[in-house]
Order: C-alpha cells, then sequence, then structure tokens
C-alpha cells in the first residue's frame, strides 16, 4: 500500500492515506490485544482447579483418591463392609495395569498373548466346574452374557433375522420363561437389551403343593409350552436356577433339561449353587447343570477376587452366530477381560479354590446345626447336607392362639388378624436382622422380604465370606447373639396385645397400629382439640407429645420411647421400643396417659394465664373502686376535709371495714377478703379440679425400674418381704404427718412474733402471687394447691 500511497500526485491526499493506515493499524493491534486478554481469562477461569498449571505430583493425586475413597477426618465413620483384599486381590488388581500395559504392544504380539490368555482361562473354568466343550464369555455386568446367550439363541432359531429382521419376530413371537423365584429385574433387563416387548416374557410359578415353594412348577411350565405353541408362538430359552436369589433353592434341572430338549428350548442355568460344581460332592440336582446349554458364574466373590469379570459358558457349533451375537470379538481390548481372572487362577490353584468354595459351605452348615438347637428360629432350607444358604426367622406360638409367622395362616383366622401378625412379626424379625448385622458385620447377613414367608435373615457365605473374611468363630458369635436378642423378641410379642387392650381401654389414648415398628406398640394422646378426622398435622398435639416424650424419658426405665408422625396421617404418637423384661403394661399406659392429661391441662393454664388475669385486674379495680365510692358516702362530705375531718374522727372515731379483692387462679374467680380478716381462715369457696393422678399408684421396691413387674421373675423379691416393706413406708408417712403438723401450728401468725395485722395487710396495696408451701405466712388460711392475687386497693392505670 505504501508503494501505491507514493503512485498519488496530490500530496494532501497521500498524507491522508498514510494517516488512515496508521490509524487502522492502530485500533486493528488494540482489538488483537484485547482478544488474546480476554482468551486468556477464560480459558484460565474455565479449566478447573487440579488441572491448571504445569500439574501435580503422584502423592497428591493419590493423597486426593485417598480422601475420596475414606472421606475427609471431619466426617464420622460409617460402619461399611471392608473388603478383605489378599495377595490374591492383589493380583487381580494387577491383571487390570497389566492389560493397559499389554495393549500398548504391537498388533501381532498383542494377537497371540491374548489369544492364549482367553484360551487358557476358558479350559481351566470348563474343568474345574465340570463343564466340557464349552466356550467363554467375560463380561462386566453380570445379566450381559445372559442378554447375548438370548441373541444367539434368536439367530439360531430365526434363520433369516439377519436379512428381514424384527419382521420375522412378528409373525412368530418369541417366549422367554422365567421362574416367579428369579431375581428382580431380570425380565425388564432382556427386554430392553433385546427390544423385546413384554408380552414376550412368560412367568413360572413355583410349586404350591408338592416341593420347595422356591422351585418352578416343571408340570405348570410344560402346559404353558404347550399353550404358548397352539398360539404360534415360539418357546425360546428358559432360565433355570441353581441357587435363587432369595433363598438359594435349586429347581429340578434335570427334568427341566428333558423338557426343553423335547420342545428345542435353549437352557441356561444361574445360581450361587453353581460353585458346588468344583467340590467332590455335588447334589443330582446342581450335577445336572453340567449338561445345559449355558450357564452364568459368578468366581469373583466365590474366590474373593476384586473387579473379576463374571464368565457365561456355552456351547455352540457356528463360530459365525456367536461373533453376530457379540459372544465373541476380534478385539484384543475385549480378550484382555480375562487377564485378572487368568492371574488370580494361577496363584489360586486348584486346592486354592476348593477350600474357599469348601469353607463357605463349612460355615453353611455350621450355622445350620447351630440354629437347629435354637428355639424359636426356623430354617427355610432346601438340602440340609449341601446347601450353601441358610435363610431364618423368628416365630413364637402363643398360649392359646396360632402359631406366629406361619407361612400359610390358619384358615378360621381373619384375614386382619393375619395381616396384624404378619406385618408384627415382619418387623421384629427385621430388627433382629438390622441388630445382627450391626453386631457381626463380617456376617455378611442380608434382610430380605419373601412373598410368602414374610421378611427372614439370609446368609450366603459364598457370596460374602471370602470377601469378609468370614470364619468360623464368626458364626458362633452369631448364633449367640442370635439367643441373646430371643429373650426381647419373646417378651415384646407376648405385650404387645396386653398393649393394646390396655390402651383401648383407656380414655385419652389411642393405638395406632404400625406394620413397621418392632417395639411395643405406638400410642397417640387424644387432646381435647384433636379433629379425630384430620390426617393433617396438629400443632398443639405435637407440643404435647414433645413434653410426653420428655417426662417418660426422664423415668430413666429400660424402655426407650421416641415421637414420630402416625403411620398413615402426620400426627405425632409416642413409639414405644422393644421390652427386654417383663413390664407392667397397665402401669406404663396409665403413666402416658396422667402425664399427658398433666401438660395438657398445664399448657392450657399457661395459655389462659395472662386473659384470666387481665380480666381479674379489671375486675378487681370495678369493685375497689365501687367500694371507695360507698365508703365516701358511708363517712360524709365533712369527714374528707382535711382539718375537719381529722377533728370529726378525733371526736367520733369511724370503724373500717377491711374490703379487698382475692383472686384464685386455679379457680379463676374474685372474692372479697373481709372473711379472711374477721376469722382469719382462709374461705374454702369452689373447690377446684383435681389434678389427674393414677389410680394405680404403686410403691417401688428400693432400685426397683419404673413399668417392672416386682413380683416376677427369678431376681424379684418375695411376696412377703415386698408386702411388708410397702406397709413399713406407708407406716413411716404417717407418722410424719405429726411433727409436721405441730411445725404449721408453730408458725401461725398468733403465736409468731411481729406478725402483720390486717391493717398493715390492707395498707400493703400489693399484688400477693402465693403458692402452698410451709414458708407461708398463714399456710392454714389457704386451700391446698391454690394460687391468689390479693388486691386492697385499686391498682393503676399503667398496670
Amino acid at each position: 500500500m505504501d508503494a501505491s500511497l507514493e503512485k498519488i500526485a496530490d500530496p494532501t491526499l497521500a498524507e491522508m492515506g498514510k494517516n488512515l493506515k496508521e490509524a487502522m493499524k492502530m485500533l486493528e493491534d488494540s482489538q488483537r490485544r484485547t482478544e488474546e486478554e480476554n482468551g486468556k481469562k477464560l480459558s484460565s477461569g474455565d479449566i478447573p482447579g487440579p488441572l491448571q498449571g504445569s500439574g501435580q505430583d503422584m502423592v497428591s493425586i493419590l493423597q486426593l483418591v485417598q480422601n475420596l475413597m475414606h472421606g475427609d477426618e471431619d466426617e464420622e465413620p460409617q460402619n461399611a463392609r471392608i473388603q478383605n483384599i489378599g495377595e490374591q486381590g492383589h493380583i487381580a488388581l494387577l491383571g487390570h495395569s497389566l492389560g493397559a500395559y499389554i495393549s500398548t504392544l504391537d498388533k501381532e504380539k498383542l494377537r497371540k498373548l491374548t489369544t492364549r490368555i482367553l484360551s487358557d482361562t476358558t479350559l481351566w473354568l470348563c474343568r474345574i466346574f465340570r463343564y466340557e466343550n464349552g466356550c467363554a464369555y467375560f463380561h462386566e455386568e453380570e445379566r450381559e452374557g445372559l442378554a447375548k446367550i438370548c441373541r444367539l439363541a434368536i439367530h439360531s432359531r430365526y434363520e433369516d433375522f439377519v436379512v428381514d429382521g424384527f419382521n420375522v419376530l412378528y409373525n412368530k413371537k418369541p417366549v422367554i420363561y422365567l421362574s416367579a423365584a428369579a431375581r428382580p429385574g431380570l425380565g425388564q433387563y432382556l427386554c430392553n437389551q433385546l427390544g423385546l416387548p413384554f408380552p414376550c416374557l412368560s412367568r413360572v410359578p413355583c410349586n404350591t403343593m408338592f416341593g420347595s415353594q422356591h422351585q418352578m412348577d416343571v408340570a405348570l411350565l410344560e402346559k404353558l409350552i404347550k399353550d404358548d405353541i397352539e398360539r404360534g408362538k415360539l418357546p425360546l430359552l428358559l432360565v433355570a436356577n441353581a441357587g435363587t436369589a432369595a433363598v438359594g433353592h435349586t429347581d429340578k434341572i434335570g427334568r427341566l433339561r428333558e423338557l426343553c430338549e423335547q420342545y428345542g428350548i435353549w437352557l441356561h442355568v444361574e445360581g450361587v449353587n453353581l460353585a458346588t460344581l468344583a467340590l467332590g460332592y455335588v447334589s443330582s440336582s446342581v450335577l445336572a447343570a453340567t449338561k445345559c446349554d449355558s450357564m452364568t458364574l459368578t468366581p469373583g466373590p466365590w474366590l474373593g477376587l476384586p473387579a473379576v469379570p463374571a464368565v457365561t459358558l456355552y456351547k455352540h457349533d457356528d463360530p459365525a452366530l456367536t461373533l453376530v451375537a457379540g459372544l465373541t470379538s476380534n478385539k484384543p481390548a475385549d480378550k484382555l477381560r480375562a487377564l485378572p481372572l487368568w492371574l488370580s487362577l494361577q496363584y489360586l490353584g486348584l486346592d486354592g479354590i476348593v477350600e474357599r468354595i469348601k469353607h463357605a459351605c463349612q460355615l453353611s452348615q455350621r450355622l445350620q446345626e447351630s440354629l437347629k438347637k435354637v428355639n424359636h428360629i426356623k430354617i427355610l432350607v432346601e438340602d440340609e447336607l449341601s446347601s450353601p444358604v441358610v435363610v431364618f426367622r423368628f416365630f413364637q406360638e402363643l398360649p392359646g392362639s396360632d402359631p406366629v409367622l406361619k407361612a400359610v395362616p390358619a384358615p378360621n383366622m381373619a384375614p386382619s388378624a393375619v395381616g396384624r401378625e404378619r406385618h408384627s412379626c415382619d418387623a421384629l424379625n427385621r430388627w433382629l436382622g438390622e441388630q445382627l448385622k450391626q453386631l457381626v458385620p463380617v456376617s455378611g447377613l442380608t434382610v430380605m422380604d419373601l412373598e410368602v414367608e414374610g421378611v427372614c435373615v439370609r446368609f450366603s457365605p459364598l457370596m460374602t465370606a471370602a470377601v469378609l473374611g468370614t470364619r468360623g468363630e464368626d458364626v458362633d458369635q452369631l448364633v449367640a447373639c442370635i439367643e441373646s436378642r430371643l429373650p426381647v423378641l419373646t417378651c415384646t410379642l407376648q405385650l404387645r396385645e396386653e398393649f393394646k387392650q390396655e390402651v383401648t381401654g383407656t380414655a385419652g389414648l389411642l393405638h395406632v397400629d404400625d406394620p413397621n415398628w418392632p417395639g411395643i406398640g405406638v400410642v397417640r394422646y387424644e387432646h381435647a382439640n384433636d379433629d379425630k378426622n384430620s390426617l393433617k398435622l396438629d400443632p398443639e398435639g405435637e407440643k404435647i407429645h414433645a413434653g410426653l416424650l420428655k417426662k417418660l424419658n426422664e423415668l430413666e426405665s429400660d424402655l426407650t420411647f421416641k415421637m414420630g408422625p402416625e403411620y398413615k396421617s402426620m400426627k405425632s404418637c409416642i413409639y414405644i421400643g422393644m421390652a427386654s423384661d417383663d413390664v407392667d403394661v397397665s402401669e406404663l399406659v396409665e403413666t402416658i396417659a396422667v402425664t399427658g392429661r398433666e401438660i395438657e391441662e398445664n399448657s392450657r393454664l399457661l395459655e389462659n394465664m395472662t386473659e384470666v388475669v387481665r380480666k381479674g385486674i379489671q375486675e378487681a379495680q370495678v369493685q375497689l373502686q365501687k367500694a371507695n365510692e360507698e365508703r365516701l358516702l358511708e363517712e360524709g362530705v365533712l369527714r374528707q376535709i382535711p382539718v375537719v375531718g381529722s377533728v370529726l374522727n378525733w371526736f367520733s372515731p369511724v370503724q373500717p371495714s377491711q374490703k379487698g379483692r382475692t383472686f384464685n387462679l386455679t379457680a379463676g374467680s374474685l372474692e372479697s377478703t373481709e372473711h379472711t380478716y374477721v376469722y382469719k381462715v382462709q374461705d374454702t369457696g369452689v373447690t377446684p379440679p383435681q389434678t389427674p393422678s393414677g389410680t394405680r399408684t404403686k410403691q417401688r421396691l428400693p432400685g426397683q425400674k419404673p413399668f417392672k413387674r416386682s413380683l416376677r421373675g427369678s431376681d424379684a423379691l418375695s411376696e412377703t418381704s415386698s408386702v411388708s416393706h410397702i406397709e413399713d413406708l406407708e407406716k413411716m408417712e404417717h407418722l410424719s404427718g405429726g411433727p409436721e403438723q405441730e411445725a404449721l401450728e408453730a408458725n401461725s401468725p398468733e403465736q409468731r412474733p411481729g406478725a402483720p395485722t390486717p391493717q398493715e395487710v390492707e395498707q400493703t396495696g400489693a399484688f400477693q402471687n402465693r403458692a402452698q408451701g410451709p414458708e407461708d405466712d398463714h399456710p392454714q388460711m389457704r386451700r391446698p394447691g391454690s394460687r391468689e392475687l390479693r388486691l386492697t386497693q385499686p391498682v393503676n392505670s399503667h398496670l
């Protein structure tokens, strides 16, 4: 542009062009610097703190990971299960690091190494678990292997599926059969992964008359298969259980395999009992799984190996179909999934693998044999000789009633009674399971709710023992904890009905049925303004229950009390916990009722005190003003003149009448004090309402806690000594009344020097709020339990 400017003849135009160029350059440079600065500020502000700068050292990064794993030091430690990672666990973790390193090798070496790792691991697993000539698919998600197997079955049964796709399925819908005892969500997962509608799932019920109630009903399954064939559907796949997810029962796999061969159905088996295939003795039902089309194994929890994939073993002769179904892959990264398991199996060896599985089965047998000797514990075991899962529950037969917690209720019992007993015992078993989990965390217990039996506790050491390091001593400790909690459970269950009857028969109390509360029961105090038909929050009732909870906790009894909303509404209730010993339910209920009434009356007295006192003062002012006017009319006008009045009073004195006013706070009445000053005795007036008190107030023995039956149990005193001790206490109280009365008489105004005269009392003109007590000036002039405001002169308006 400089050369073009030089060609311009006019110097003025050339100078103007030069100045314009310089100005434009200055503006462009300024804009460029602004954009660069804004870019730096934007980039530094958008990048998170840990990524800014030149990076962090390894120690800082590992410290951050440790803080994220274990939490901050200020946080309270949580009682979480800590996995026992031994050397075999470190080997498995090392496999993931080696896998990342191996993936950097050249393609040829990587192909040979991954092929060797995959073939070795497949061969070892097939030999250990007796599955001959099988292939293996390694996957992180445990259900993923079954989804791939379903794809393989679809490709095998529908030859045109690759070409026509879902049109083939529409013409002949596939059916996948699942047991009613299958793990929750399995059917929905398969439909989502395969893109099938939910009608393609067929739920096979379990046995109801013969055999285990957690086994698939084979006869009903055959009927379902025939019906589906008649409707034009294609029975595709059956999922059998070798150890159900809930109680560990095994289906009749041998009979199911014959049925699948008859109708051309793919048979897949899964379950924790497949681990016993590695042992020398295997039950016939589990051994039949070795002849199925596929099975899913989870060696990670069985052997205590962290981050180890699950394995699906299957048999199929067409490599092309397995590749299409996704069971095989040419990617080295997919083959390297077997590396952690390849290293761990070599480290453990066959003896180590068998020893861990055998140890878990021995723990189950040990617990099962111990629980057989414990009363009120029922065990749900399919095979007492080889079951690796123990499920148990608490039950008790009450005198004169049907057994509690029976699987099938008696036909003569009402549905409401059956549901009530079921919910009550479910709450107790849930409490027992949570207690055992806290006391023996290494046991790995699980609390579950079964459809027929109710809430039970499951001990499955095959899934937890190797991870948590459970030992035989831990099983013995678990049994000891169960025995120590049984008295609490039995006592609580026996007192529940008695508590309900007592609460129902007590005025002002309402029994609340809460199926989730494991204690003696739930009670709600009904105050005067309680709307029984409303389910909304009641502020007044919440205040009364808060005070009631405080009073009950101050009694220092063995029972636990808590406050919370009602089961079906927002109203507050008092929840009474477990009973560790024989409890006097009548005394407990009566104490709750009496304490609730006292709190309600005290709260109403405090709420109305201000208004009552204000009205009483106003009335007293009016009456005293009227009395002064009457006194002026009675004495005359001359007596009110200062000099003349003094002379008249000296010649003809006037006897003044004392007409003060007494305001009774309890009765809420305004009375004259003339009778009090004349007879030196306070008028009884209207008797105030009595403070509620218990009708069964009993004398407690020294050291006896509230709500305890003193004459029951081996540790209680004999009846004769208890009665004699109570009589002695009553005599001491009777004798103590004499000296107290003499002390009151000695403090009377007639005998005590310096007592104020009635005139002096009237001239004070102050409020006197007096309560009963030995320090009062005139204790015999006051009705017991009354409080008064005594007014003898008009009150100033500002008061």
